[in-house]
């Protein structure tokens, strides 16, 4: 980062909306903005957004030094299948792996279940004549004889990406190195993915997963860099940029470009970092975070003031085994489109109507009517005051599109269609909450609910009632709290190995030996960074598992990277504990088993410091307005956020409106603002 420049600028590009967040240091403030999302170019939206802030906050574009980047271009390319055309190399009689996959049948009693999606065709995955053991030894030398031929059926087939995952290449790489760099010889414009450089562990199906989802989105993320690039230095705009990943943490474009499959995550789990970060300031360390946007709903739980983060996640039923945020992301938001089936049964999402055409209500062609379409009919949403007033809101149309496609369908007047949309929607919001917390025999009682997200304020008094939740947050700028989370995101890059070892002590050496040359790893990819010797951490984690079991936990090896035989005891020790709090139960005396070591460096960036701003110079209390309130037509009080004193109590029902979000009190909660500026609503 440019230290002379004296903005930074953090951007979350939806699926509908684009956020930022920028902190002036001059000002000593953190402010948000938000614009539509240009779906054919995200870069032009962004470019967009960026100018709007600087003209709307007072600074020049030259003064932005940093660019901390979240985007779903990953996500949107694998969801939509606009992926280029790849093939797969693998060991000669394993090209079928992606096709057998598991075995997992979802829908146990369907008798023509959905097969699992495979990205590479049959005729586009070739075997190769090598064999590496699971002890790293060679039992069959790459066959470099075979190769040119192999490089021309890639090249007739007209490829534009290469994976490559070799029979347990996690354990010796040789195979993978040498043959990429004979494909790179004659074919140097096509990018080829090594699982040995991606996923360097154990699970073949998983890791030829993951290679080939990397694989394939090196082209699609090579070009968005490509337009992003040559759109800086207009108007000065040239900062340091650094994109979000997965695990929480972002890493450069040189990075992401080699590695796109890290971006999978990348917007959504800004807003885990923002939960975690207010977990701490409100002191309270039980937090279920929900993020409501255009597309989906997003639930993150911060348990003991942490987020926990997985080792595989999976995008459209495809696994990647990669560090991520725990996450659980249903089609649900704003812009979930609302029908009638030929059963009579209203169903609500997964299918969006997107930013463009987006809700009836936007008035850019859009038809069908949408969850946002069925607030405005129940008066929730002003529509002259959305977006800060940015956005006139056709409530006429969003009345008739309701009625059209809803309410003549159910027979229902239109406020009550509306309603039915509303609580068929708390129901799916509902439902993902419980799973999030009861999977892990978590208790909803024990947890208050963080709301945001530009849809989210609208649901949550509703949803954490029907949960048995007790108190929900309201945070500041809840429209763009992903986005805010980015802004104080350091630089995180993992490193694992696969290696099964008894967690004993004659296995001490070789963790220590493991563990040295991972972190010699992670020290050097910091450099390359450009992070400084100073701000740095390490932090060591295991994959562990009883002998005999099918599946690991992960288990954090607090503060350094711990040797020696007590440094293990403490390990297993913890391992026991783990696995007890996640099962009920532990077998102090069984064997245990080391299968994956990691380690994760982290480059600390500044952080801005983000004192909540003074209310504003006006009547907290806007006035009043007729709301439908799930049992009738009501007049209540219209509340300005930005003009909240500590003094002030909100009685429900009620609204409490700010520029990029609106929040609806349900009855029988109280709410008032208490600390970092948030608002809390609490039942009873």
């Amino acid at each position: 980062m440019n230290k002379s420049r004296l903005v930074r600028v953090s951007v979350d590009v939806g699926g509908t909306f684009t956020d930022l967040q920028v902190f002036d240091s001059r000002a000593g403030a953190v402010r948000a903005w938000k614009t539509p999302t240009t779906a054919d170019d995200p870069s032009r939206g962004l470019m967009a957004g960026v100018a709007e802030a600087a003209e709307r906050f007072g600074f020049a574009l030259a003064d932005v030094g940093l660019l901390l980047h979240g985007t779903t271009i990953a996500t949107n390319a694998v969801l939509e299948r606009r992926l280029p055309r790849g093939a797969l190399l693998t060991t000669a009689g394993f090209e079928d792996v992606l096709e057998i996959t598991r075995h997992v049948r979802r829908e146990l009693y369907q008798l023509d279940p959905d097969p699992f999606p495979v990205l590479v065709p049959r005729d586009l995955r070739f075997g190769v004549p090598e064999r590496m053991r699971a002890d790293g030894t060679a039992e069959l030398p790459l066959d470099e004889a075979a190769v040119p031929a192999l490089v021309q059926r890639l090249g007739e087939a007209r490829v534009e990406a290469v994976a490559v995952c070799l029979l347990h290449a996690y354990a010796n790489p040789a195979h993978e190195r040498r043959l990429k760099a004979l494909i790179a010889e004659a074919m140097p414009d096509v990018p080829v993915s090594l699982s040995s450089e991606v996923s360097p562990e154990l699970r073949e199906y998983e890791r030829s997963s993951t290679t080939v989802l990397n694989a394939l989105l090196m082209p699609v993320v090579r070009a968005y860099l490509d337009r992003l690039r040559s759109r800086l230095g207009e108007g000065g705009f040239d900062p340091a940029v650094f994109l979000v990943q997965s695990n929480g943490g972002v890493c450069g474009p040189a990075v992401a470009a080699e590695q796109p499959a890290r971006l999978l995550l990348s917007g959504p789990s800004g807003g885990t970092l923002a939960a975690a970060r207010i977990a701490g300031l409100l002191g309270r360390p039980n937090l279920v975070a929900v993020d409501m946007g255009g597309t989906s709903f997003d639930v993150s739980v911060v348990q003991d003031g942490r987020v926990s983060v997985v080792t595989q996640g999976e995008v459209d039923r495809l696994p990647v085994r990669l560090p991520m945020v725990e996450m659980r992301t249903i089609g649900s938001g704003g812009g979930s489109v609302a029908s009638v089936d030929s059963g009579g049964r209203l169903t609500v999402g997964p299918r969006s109507a997107g930013a463009h055409p987006g809700p009836v209500a936007y008035g850019r062609g859009g038809a069908e009517p949408t969850v946002t379409d069925a607030n405005l009919v129940l008066n929730r949403l002003d529509p002259e005051y959305f977006l800060g007033g940015a956005m006139r809101l056709d409530i006429e149309a969003a009345r008739q599109a309701v009625a059209a496609r809803v309410g003549d369908a159910l027979g229902l007047p239109v406020e009550r269609a509306a309603q039915g949309i509303l609580t068929v929607t708390n129901a799916a919001l509902g439902a993902a909450v419980r799973l999030s917390l009861f999977e892990k025999g978590l208790d909803p009682r024990d947890f208050a609910l963080l709301s945001f997200g530009g849809a989210g304020g609208l649901h949550a008094t509703e949803v954490a009632a029907e949960m048995g939740i007790g108190e929900v947050v309201f945070p500041r700028e809840p429209g763009t709290l992903s986005a805010y989370g980015i802004l104080f995101g350091d630089i995180a890059r993992d490193f694992a190995r696969s290696r099964v070892l008894p967690a004993e002590h004659g296995s001490v050496a070789e963790i220590t030996a493991l563990l040295g040359e991972l972190r010699a790893a992670a020290e050097a990819a910091l450099e390359s960074d450009g992070v400084e010797a100073a701000p740095r951490r390490f932090e060591a984690a295991a994959d562990m598992r009883y002998r005999g079991q099918a599946f690991e936990l992960l288990v954090p090896w607090d503060g350094a990277p711990c040797t020696g035989e007590a440094g293990l005891e403490a390990l297993v020790a913890r391992f026991h504990a783990v696995h007890k709090k996640r099962f009920s139960y532990s077998e102090p005396d069984g064997a245990v088993e080391i299968v994956t070591l990691r380690v994760k460096a982290v480059g600390l960036l500044p952080k801005p410091d983000d004192a909540p701003p003074a209310p504003a110079a006006r009547p907290a209390l806007k006035g009043h307005r007729r709301v439908f309130d799930g049992e009738g037509w009501r007049d209540l009080p219209i509340w300005d956020r930005d003009a909240l004193a500590p003094v002030d109590s909100i009685e429900g029902p009620a609204i409490v409106e700010e520029p990029f979000a609106t929040h609806f009190i349900g009855a029988g909660w109280t709410a008032r603002l208490g600390a970092a500026g948030a608002l809390v609503a609490r039942r009873g």
